[in-house]
């Protein structure tokens, strides 16, 4: 298993769009937010907060988009279309192990990403760490695993590769439209952002989370139901070729 997660982990290396987006893209907005005065500005949308600060579960929702809806239903997807997985049905190495490999790369790749983001926030922009890092290391590890069931759930269903992406991209812009990254969620109608803090991968309690607040039970119980259902429905439906 960890010959499988060193492979797949080399392979995601080698891919530098995804390394950059995934990675380093919600550091790097970070940094081209935070140089606009304004925006460093204390205001009452964000209760007498900064945007930066406020936007911070935003860009969390960013990594965790890009791995879970991007990166995991495509190279599923192609690996099957390419018969890897046909191929390793042949072996003592079940192919299901490929899949919890491609997991637990992109909740290696999640913890990078976040980390990276609060150590430059924290150093460029003095933004608090998270003030309930319990709680939002359950939404972040919920939040990854409902989505990646998503994913799954894509990549089971779509008939070949090129499929998979187009049909993992309708659901990778709601999320990142209901997540806040497309537009500030305050600007967002108050039902919009009622729906968004419920979906995957729960901005809302992200944000409760960073900013001091112990996220309502019933969010994350959503992101649980859809880990679980989801999981099932695409553990059920996957097709190895």
């Amino acid at each position: 298993m960890l010959k499988i997660v060193n492979t797949e982990w080399k392979l995601f290396l080698r891919e530098p769009s995804m390394v950059v987006f995934a990675v380093l893209f919600p550091t790097i907005l970070l940094l081209v937010l935070g140089a606009i005065p304004a925006l460093r500005t204390p205001d009452p949308n964000f209760g007498d907060q900064r945007f930066i600060d406020a936007f911070m579960s935003s860009l969390v929702v960013t990594t965790l988009a890009f791995l879970g809806l991007n990166k995991l239903p495509a190279t599923v997807a192609t690996y099957r279309e390419k018969g890897v997985l046909r191929r390793f049905s042949t072996t003592p190495v079940h192919p299901a192990r490929l899949l919890v490999a491609q997991v637990l790369v992109n909740l290696i790749a999640g913890v990078i990403s976040v980390a990276l983001l609060a150590v430059v926030s924290r150093t460029v922009f003095g933004i608090d760490l998270p003030h309930h890092p319990f709680w939002f290391l359950v939404t972040f590890l919920l939040g990854m695993s409902s989505l990646s069931a998503i994913g799954l759930l894509v990549a089971a269903w779509a008939p070949n590769a090129r499929s998979a992406g187009g049909w993992a991209t309708v659901v990778f812009m709601l999320v990142m439209f209901f997540g806040g990254v497309y537009l500030p969620r305050f600007l967002l109608p108050d039902f919009l952002n009622a729906v968004g803090a419920y979906l995957p991968p729960g901005v809302e309690a992200l944000q409760q989370s960073w900013l001091g607040v112990a996220p309502d039970p019933a969010h994350l119980g959503v992101l649980a139901l859809v880990t679980v259902a989801a999981g099932t429905v695409a553990a059920k439906s996957f097709r190895w070729e």
